[in-house]
């Protein structure tokens, strides 16, 4: 079936920030410099939390080309010998920029080499000695896969991205990693929804539901408040394809009543405005189809409105594609009014 579309946000990405925090001792002073960002004038980014697994907020993006060859440079064989530990945080380091690199230009051969420096990470990151530093490979190589397996459309990276955060959980536990644990939880609730839309079934949709439900336990809005609007909204977004999945009119009231924590978060915890306006979209686009579903026609004069509004008041924070959907999404609802004998 074809399901309708709704929009994630993806957590800060800390180990690509770390590691080009880390490659810049590598560059000269006038490299350096240039990978700061220019924060004299302040501009709105209305893409902020959108792009995907790999984006970073913290530095210039064109850092990242300069960062991978010094990285690059640095892993000989010689600094294998004489520093295993230093030459496999390295790897992990170019791991991750390659593939920020690789979703900026959507370039498989870049995840895929991101993936193999993860892979020969592990060649020294064994679970028994470096029980954490072998975790937070997998999670990162989870990742990759996950942002692979999404562009590409590939259940068997997917599945894959699923087996590496799955590996990293062993080690990273509720009890002694809390952050760890909610984040590599999030992340499986990404990779599950993804993988439930490619296998059409539903019961990676409800694993899906279950991780974010489980990372949500360990994420508050006082020192968390990103993650946890967030999980609310993505978890929003895997209920509204369960419940069309399964004519399910319960399901996209809980859809529903997850975008509207994650909206009220959102507004509390002043986080950035296209945001909101994105779990608006969200939540109207779920009332739609369950307007739809139930033949409401009050509700879908309320969807209709919504809509209006959001195209009237927020042009300058919507994407393109999503303008477009709003405006679809509006003659939806204006059809299904008149078609139920509605005031459209």
């Amino acid at each position: 079936m074809k399901y309708s579309n709704n929009y994630i946000f993806y957590p800060d990405n800390r180990a690509l920030e770390l590691a080009i925090a880390n490659s810049i001792g590598m560059l000269s002073e006038e490299l350096a410099e240039s990978a700061r960002p220019d924060t004299k004038v302040t501009v709105a980014d209305n893409f902020l939390h959108t792009r995907g697994n790999f984006e970073q907020h913290r530095f210039s993006s064109n850092i990242l080309e300069t960062t991978r060859e010094a990285l690059e440079s640095a892993l000989t064989e010689e600094y294998r010998e004489l520093d295993p530990a230093g030459w496999a945080s390295t790897q992990i380091s170019l791991g991750n920029i390659l593939g920020a690199l690789g979703q900026q230009l959507r370039d498989v051969e870049l995840y895929e080499k991101a993936i193999q420096c993860f892979n020969n990470a592990l060649e020294v990151y064994n679970q028994e000695e470096h029980p954490l530093d072998w975790a937070s490979t997998q999670y990162n190589m989870g990742t990759a896969m996950q942002a692979l397996g999404r562009q590409e459309s590939d259940s068997k990276l997917l599945k894959a991205s699923i087996d590496a955060y799955t590996n990293a959980l062993l080690k990273w536990t509720r009890e002694k990693m809390p952050f760890e644990w909610a984040s590599t939880m999030h992340q499986l609730g990404a990779t599950f929804h993804a993988y439930g839309k490619l296998l059409k079934g539903n019961r990676n949709y409800q694993k899906s539901v279950v991780a974010y439900k489980n990372a949500l336990a360990e994420l508050d809005a006082d020192n968390y408040a990103f993650e946890l609007a967030a999980t609310h909204n993505n978890r929003g977004a895997v209920l509204n394809h369960l419940g069309e999945s399964e004519g399910n009119p319960e399901r996209l009231e809980e859809a529903i009543r997850s975008y509207e924590t994650g909206l009220i978060v959102i507004m509390e915890q002043q986080l950035p405005f296209h945001l909101a306006v994105i779990c608006r979209v969200n939540k109207a686009t779920a009332q739609n189809v369950l307007a739809e579903l139930t033949n409401d026609a009050v509700l879908a004069e309320e969807v209709a409105d919504e809509f209006e509004l959001i195209i009237e008041c927020f042009p300058h924070v919507l994407q393109p594609l999503c303008l477009k959907h709003c405006e679809e999404q509006l003659k939806k609802a204006q059809s299904l009014v008149k078609a139920l004998g509605g005031n459209g």
